[in-house]
């Protein structure tokens, strides 16, 4: 294992269990068959969203992979973290049947695990958005360092529509970010956020090309890991100085995101979301 550009590993691309144990995949079909590809290249860990049929909509599976990549970034020396998705999607979300299926219990669920490693990791994460970005797709970004965006990526927290709340600590960094009414306006309206409205309000660092996204945030991510590593994660541990805070945030937005998803409203909105789904692809 090596650092500053040079080769990470084997250079290979693997696929992390939910036991956080890393397996040299065969090929690519293996890799997204679990719907996260992870890979190690010049430094950077790539960490793909890899379920473009459905949207990329995330699974427990996908929750367990992407907490294991992250959790284990710093270890193993990683410099940079790139985040994306494969299609023209980044994120639809959360796979609701999934979801439903195996609901997050204690605190060690994956969806928990992944959260709480993004808000307290030591890399600097980029990430790079094109299409749409539901829920936890636009939710993660608060905690991304550099954040690019292509004209078509739109970023929507429709929590309440689905009769839940807001989670990834975006009840504090939501309205720190972009400020109360606006927040607002996404959380209780739904309303939509275009990339340059997003530019706007500092959630996205650029708006850049479509065909020139994944290119663009590969060479920030390349940059960041080719820059002193000690330096780079004492910054980082400074810019986030207030871990505790968001952490707490995450904490009760827990506690309510459960009481909310065993709710009967819940189950009703789900019900009418499955329901217009169904009759939209028939």
């Amino acid at each position: 294992m090596s650092t500053h550009g040079r080769r990470v590993g084997l250079n290979r691309p693997f696929f992390l269990g939910c036991r956080g144990k890393p397996a040299f995949a065969r090929g690519q079909r293996a890799m997204s068959s679990l719907g996260i590809s992870v890979e190690d290249r010049d430094g950077v860990r790539h960490v793909v969203l890899d379920r473009p049929d459905k949207k990329n909509a995330l699974t427990v599976a996908m929750y367990a992979a992407m907490a294991d990549a992250v959790a284990s970034a710093a270890g193993d020396d990683v410099g940079a973290l790139l985040i994306r998705g494969r299609g023209d999607t980044f994120t639809g979300g959360n796979d609701l049947r999934d979801f439903l299926d195996q609901p997050p219990h204690g605190d060690d669920a994956p969806v928990f695990r992944f959260l709480t490693g993004l808000a307290t990791t030591d890399v600097p994460v980029v990430a790079a958005v094109r299409g749409a970005a539901v829920g936890i797709g636009t939710t993660m970004l608060l905690h991304c360092d550099v954040v690019y965006a292509a004209p078509t990526a739109k970023f929507k927290v429709p929590f309440v529509d689905l009769g839940l709340v807001p989670e990834a600590a975006s009840s504090v960094l939501l309205p720190r970010r972009i400020g109360r009414a606006r927040a607002g306006a996404a959380l209780y309206l739904g309303e939509a956020i275009n990339a340059g409205q997003a530019f706007a309000d500092g959630i996205v660092t650029k708006v850049v090309p479509d065909e020139e996204l994944d290119a663009v945030a590969e060479l920030a991510a390349r940059m960041i890991a080719l820059k002193p590593r000690a330096a780079v994660r004492a910054t980082k541990r400074l810019l986030t100085y207030d871990r505790d805070v968001v952490l707490a945030a995450i904490a009760r937005e827990t506690v309510a995101f459960r009481e909310r998803l065993a709710s009967a409203e819940a189950r009703s909105a789900m019900s009418s979301f499955f329901e217009r789904a169904g009759r939209s692809a028939t």
